[in-house]
C-alpha cells in the first residue's frame, strides 16, 4: 500500500511517499481502508527533527483517518461500518492514517452517525472533536445558550471548527485571530465578533483585567490562556487544548480564588469510549445544522503533505487539510 513514512537516522529526517507491506493486526486490531486522514499540528511535530512526539524512528505518520472497516474480530465493528480513526499513540508510536489502510485498536475507532459522511469525520478530525469536548466541558460546567464565547487561534483546526459548532448549537462565539484579513470568512463560520490576539484581555499593569467572558476555548496555550485566566467573569471557564504558543502557563492564583474560574483540560488521545461516544453523538445531533465543506483548506495529496506541514506550522491555514491517500 502508498503510505507516508517518516524516518531518522542519527538526527538525520526522511519524509516521504513509499509503497510498504501492511503490518500483520493484533488480535484486536480492526483494519480499515481510509478514505480520508487530516493534517493536524501534532503530525508537523512527528514530522520535525528532533521530534517532541514521535516515538519511533520509523512510522507511518496521520493520528487521525476515517473509512471503512474491512477486518474485524470485534461484533461492535462489523465489516462494512464507517468510522473515525484517531487517538492513543497513532501516527506517533504505530503506523497511523497517511496511507491507504491503518489498522488499530477497536478502542481506537468510533463508529460514525448517520448524519456524517467519511469525509465531513475527517473536516471534523481530531481538530472538531475537541472542539467538541471542549463544548461539552463548557456545557457541563453552566455554560448558557446565546453565551457569547471566546474561541482563540479561531482559523486553525480547533478554533474553526469550535466557532461553527458553537453557533450551530445556539451560541455567539467571539473569534480571536492574529489573522485580521479572515475575519469575513470567520463571520461566515458564524464568528459575532472577530478581535485581535491583544484584545483578549486589559490592564496589564493589574493582577486582573476587566471580566469579560463567560466561557472561552483557547487553542493556544501560553501568554494567551493567561490572558483568558485574568478576564474570565465571576465562575467562569475556559476549555484549554492548545499549546501552538507555548506549553508554559505563568499565572497567578487570583483569577480561581477571587473569581472562582475553572480551567478545563480537554484532552482526545487517551480519551474513553464513553466520551468517545458522546461526543461522536453530539456531534452527529449537530451536524444537520453545519455547513463542513467551508471549513476545508485544500484537500491535499500524500505527496503533498511536507508542504501542508509548513503551513501549519507557520499558522497559514484556514479551517482544515484533507488527505486523500488514493486520489483520481
Amino acid at each position: 500500500m502508498r503510505a507516508f513514512e517518516v524516518t531518522e537516522v542519527d538526527g538525520k529526517l526522511n519524509c516521504e511517499v513509499r509503497d510498504v507491506e501492511l503490518v500483520q493486526l493484533e488480535p484486536t486490531d480492526a483494519l480499515v481502508k481510509v478514505d480520508y486522514s487530516g493534517v493536524n499540528f501534532k503530525d508537523a511535530l512527528v514530522a520535525s527533527a528532533p521530534s517532541r512526539v514521535r516515538r519511533l524512528d520509523k512510522v507511518i505518520g496521520g493520528v487521525d483517518a476515517a473509512g471503512t472497516v474491512v477486518v474485524s474480530s470485534n461484533p461492535q465493528l462489523r465489516i462494512g461500518t464507517r468510522v473515525a480513526v484517531h487517538g492513543g499513540d497513532l501516527g506517533v508510536g504505530r503506523d497511523g492514517g497517511f496511507a491507504e489502510f491503518v489498522s488499530a485498536p477497536s478502542h481506537f475507532l468510533s463508529p460514525l452517525p448517520s448524519s456524517i459522511t467519511t469525509r465531513d469525520a475527517m473536516i471534523i478530525g481530531t481538530a472538531g472533536f475537541t472542539a467538541m469536548a471542549s463544548i461539552l466541558a463548557l456545557e457541563a460546567h453552566g455554560l448558557d445558550v446565546d453565551t457569547r464565547v471566546l474561541v482563540t487561534g479561531a482559523t486553525g483546526g480547533v478554533g474553526s471548527v469550535a466557532v461553527t459548532l458553537l453557533a450551530a448549537r445556539g451560541y455567539q462565539p467571539v473569534a480571536s485571530t492574529g489573522s485580521a484579513n479572515e475575519a469575513a470568512w470567520l463571520h461566515e463560520r458564524g464568528a459575532v465578533e472577530v478581535i485581535g490576539r491583544d484584545e483578549i484581555s486589559d490592564k496589564p499593569e493589574r493582577v486582573l483585567g476587566t471580566a469579560r467572558w463567560a466561557a472561552a476555548i483557547d487553542c493556544v496555550g501560553g501568554d494567551t490562556l493567561q490572558q483568558i485566566l485574568r478576564s474570565l467573569r465571576y465562575g467562569g471557564s475556559v476549555a484549554a487544548s492548545g499549546l501552538v504558543a507555548s506549553a508554559d502557563l505563568v499565572t497567578t492564583v487570583y483569577p480561581f480564588i477571587t473569581r472562582a474560574v475553572n480551567l478545563l483540560g480537554i484532552d482526545a488521545v487517551d480519551a474513553p469510549t464513553s466520551t468517545r461516544e458522546r461526543v461522536w453523538t453530539a456531534l452527529g445531533d449537530t451536524a444537520d445544522n453545519v455547513d463542513f465543506a467551508p471549513l476545508v483548506d485544500r484537500e491535499i495529496t500524500l505527496e503533498q503533505l511536507p508542504a501542508a506541514f509548513d503551513s501549519i506550522r507557520n499558522s497559514s491555514t484556514r479551517g482544515r487539510i484533507l488527505v486523500n491517500p488514493t486520489p483520481g
